[in-house]
């Protein structure tokens, strides 16, 4: 869209990332996570670190598309990565991993994940 580009038709950073949060919220309803619930309950999803590469420029009217895998279960802590790619030719444009953990609020204390996560959620893993 045209508000995702800065004046010279090329899609600005800031779009990319709210790409990737976009498919990171669907991503996270495959995983069973209910944010309604969570919210009532006072946990919620944090993003804790994020690594993002920009490979190569999307620029206006580009169609691209966000795919999400769950990268690696720990204890109280998951990585997801995500490659925006650019259908026409294959081109990947972003590359980005994000570690996010489960906080419990007010308090800020990280929850330790179900234990089933690394097992249940091995299917999400693949590329």
């Amino acid at each position: 869209m045209y508000y995702d580009t800065d004046a010279g038709g090329v899609v600005h950073n800031l779009a990319y990332l709210r790409f990737i949060e976009m498919a990171r919220t669907l991503f996270a309803e495959k995983l069973g996570m209910d944010f309604v619930a969570m919210s009532q309950m006072g946990q919620h999803a944090v993003v804790v670190q994020i690594e993002v590469q920009y490979k190569r420029p999307a620029v206006l009217w580009d169609k691209l598309v966000v795919h999400g895998r769950l990268e690696s279960v720990e204890r109280s802590r998951f990585w997801c990565s995500f490659q925006i790619i650019r259908p026409s030719d294959g081109m990947v444009m972003v590359e980005s991993r994000q570690m996010l953990a489960i906080v419990q609020m007010p308090a800020g204390k990280p929850l330790r994940l179900p234990a089933e996560w690394a097992t249940r959620y091995a299917h999400l893993r693949k590329a």
